[in-house]
């Protein structure tokens, strides 16, 4: 059973259909009673960063969610719900995020080499795998779907599964341990991203968890 994180800043009805697609269960809760029964979770996240870390800061659901991941479980953010797995946010201000994984976000320049480029990256760009991971085994490196004006910098190299590049190298996938993110939406990216999605609920499922 994979837990959606309702937190008020997810897009739930996307992530939530793509589960269905795979025929993974799913709940979607901001309860932590209920949560803490699931195999795994995902993060989702749409908007501003500082706005979703007051969310989860006033929910509790920060420190549960780290709390967990800590004790094992697999967690997947998604979009800003990756973002907020590092340790902080250079958006509106430098506010801290849940510190799982370590780098920082920060807005595309919009400006490389003389040139004005368009600010937020939206559309489709091709993955570069750089080392193997639960999430990527048995899948070719294709194009998803990107939409976002932040991305990581200052990330662990080892942490890094897969880059694309938009001006910049914009880490795509990265993992540490339990901690899974990725920058684009899988449940828009076709069937790489469904395939990358059914990975993460086969590495849940294979992961025994004592919490």
């Amino acid at each position: 059973m994979i837990g959606i994180v309702d937190y008020g800043m997810g897009n739930l009805f996307s992530v939530s259909k793509a589960l269905e697609r795979i025929g993974v269960p799913y709940i979607i809760s901001d309860k932590k009673e209920q949560l803490e029964k699931t195999d795994g979770l995902i993060l989702p996240g749409v908007g501003a960063f500082r706005d979703a870390m007051k969310l989860l800061d006033e929910t509790k659901l920060s420190d549960f969610i780290k709390e967990q991941a800590h004790a094992g479980k697999p967690i997947l953010g998604i979009c800003l719900g990756m973002q907020l797995l590092f340790d902080e946010s250079e958006e509106n201000g430098v506010f801290k995020g849940l510190g799982l994984l370590k780098g920082k976000a920060v807005k595309f320049s919009g400006e490389a080499n003389g040139e004005r480029y368009k600010v937020p990256h939206m559309g489709w760009n091709k993955l570069k795998f750089h080392q193997d991971s639960p999430l990527t085994a048995d899948v070719e490196a294709d194009h998803v779907y990107f939409v976002h004006s932040y991305y990581i910098a200052g990330e662990e190299r080892e942490a890094l599964i897969a880059s694309s590049d938009y001006f910049e190298e914009v880490p795509a996938v990265v993992g540490k341990n339990n901690v899974f993110g990725m920058q684009f939406h899988p449940e828009k990216s076709g069937d790489l991203g469904m395939a990358l999605l059914k990975n993460y609920t086969q590495y849940v499922q294979n992961t025994e968890v004592e919490v």
